[in-house]
């Protein structure tokens, strides 16, 4: 555990917090957001005895693990206690008669919580991870919300990018938080007062644009309850981020993993073998396992889950827009990337030369997938995003460096941010390890597949 040392930035968002009891908390992705409001919802049940309950509801691989991996991480949050309501009906009821402060849901069970409970909502905190989720003041996640809005005391909204398609994505979001006292108690009333209609036919209105100083009218009326937290905001934010993102196996993939990795494993089990090339050979297959597929022996990929691609997705689905270079390690990796973005509607693109790099930073990509080895030195992609994203890790430390130092360079408007998919209990974990103790990538990687042929050895029969 890890003695928590705040950033001036982060000490004033979790006072915030403890201060307003509905606030939005509006965080570039990677700057701490989980752990600001775990403190401060530690600061509030423990020190200051003024909640009960608190609700998390977030995407369902953050909700699965980020905040339990992110309270475990912290000395000071060791007396919190935390349940996870995700699975059948019966596993999430039974999740939520376990006695704990704070109960983590997933956005598709808002309607199905709602509903549980009835007249008996028992959450006085409710936090919105990822609180544009909850833009569209149509659909029944927000519906659901509204109707138990006035019995809960305190609200909490984190996102990055709040209005990632205009300001029009901002109203029911405040809503919630103030009831419409600000921006209007109807979207109607809203639209009246700050946009005229834009694309129309004679009968039908399409789309609203903002009215001359609409923006600025918007933002003074939500400034007491929204704190925005942009870096340019802010003069004492690092340069650099590091943000784990831990992503939990579903028990079938769980289940596949361990036993391939077992099999793998056990090929080895006389520790002579044990040499460069097949440590390299095995760890090698044990990302792919932690990344979702492997090759087999003649070359085909074979999918074995989808867990860290679910997990990715929601890492960019998080950052609203704003643009990130993605870098796998394997073929498949890039081949799945592609499957999985193909209808997101985000400008993708594979690196492949000179060209991508002008177009990239000229802002015409929004998600560039890349192999690091191909693009580790030499490139200046600093303009046209500050976001990285490993979805598949590298032994390498001068590798992982160079390649993160792509946008972490000179004429960098903005931290850099470095999300990291790292699959808990997976060789992801071993890679981690050796990148932050700086080791030879092949002291290392041997030092750990020995390690597991071990752990891979208990308890087989003597």
């Amino acid at each position: 555990m890890k003695e928590y040392r705040p950033h001036k930035y982060q000490q004033y968002v979790t006072d915030k917090m403890i201060e307003l009891p509905y606030m939005g908390a509006w965080l570039d992705m990677g700057l701490g957001k989980t752990v600001c409001t775990l403190t401060a919802l530690h600061s509030l049940k423990y020190l200051r005895f003024s909640i009960r309950k608190a609700l998390v509801i977030a995407p369902k691989k953050v909700a699965e693990n980020t905040w339990s991996a992110e309270a475990a991480k912290w000395s000071h949050l060791t007396d919190l206690r935390l349940s996870v309501v995700l699975g059948s009906e019966k596993q999430r009821c039974e999740a939520l008669g376990v006695n704990a402060d704070v109960y983590i849901i997933n956005r598709e069970n808002t309607q199905w919580l709602v509903k549980h409970y009835g007249n008996k909502w028992p959450f006085d905190v409710v936090v919105l991870d990822e609180s544009s989720s909850f833009k569209n003041h149509q659909a029944k996640r927000f519906k659901a919300l509204k109707a138990v809005r006035t019995k809960i005391s305190r609200l909490i909204e984190l996102t990055g990018t709040p209005s990632p398609h205009g300001l029009m994505d901002l109203w029911a979001q405040v809503y919630l938080l103030d009831g419409g006292e600000r921006l209007g108690r109807t979207i109607s009333c809203y639209r009246e007062i700050y946009f005229l209609p834009d694309k129309r036919n004679r009968t039908t209105i399409f789309s609203y644009a903002p009215k001359d100083g609409a923006a600025d009218a918007i933002y003074r009326k939500i400034q007491d309850i929204c704190i925005s937290m942009k870096s340019e905001d802010y003069l004492q934010l690092p340069d650099m981020v590091i943000d784990d993102i831990p992503v939990a196996l579903d028990p079938k993939a769980k289940r596949a993993y361990q036993e391939l990795e077992k099999t793998m494993l056990l090929t080895v089990d006389d520790e002579q073998l044990v040499t460069a090339t097949t440590a390299a050979t095995l760890t090698g297959k044990l990302l792919q396992l932690c990344n979702g597929a492997v090759y087999d022996e003649n070359g085909e990929a074979l999918e074995v889950h989808d867990c860290k691609i679910e997990a990715f997705m929601e890492t960019v689905e998080q950052l609203n827009g704003q643009h990130a270079l993605v870098y796998y390690y394997f073929k498949h990796d890039r081949e799945r990337l592609l499957t999985a973005l193909a209808k997101s509607g985000l400008r993708v693109r594979v690196y492949r030369g000179a060209e991508d790099e002008l177009d990239w930073n000229s802002g015409q990509i929004d998600i560039l997938l890349a192999q690091p080895a191909s693009c580790g030195y030499g490139l200046n992609l600093q303009d046209g995003g500050h976001h990285v994203i490993w979805f598949g890790l590298t032994w390498s430390l001068e590798e992982y460096q160079q390649a993160n130092k792509r946008l972490h360079r000179q004429g960098q408007q903005f931290p850099v941010i470095v999300h990291r998919l790292i699959v808990q209990g997976g060789t992801d974990e071993d890679v981690i390890r050796s990148l932050e103790c700086k080791d030879g990538a092949q002291e290392a990687l041997l030092a750990a597949l020995k390690a597991r042929v071990d752990k891979a050895k208990e308890g087989l029969p003597g």
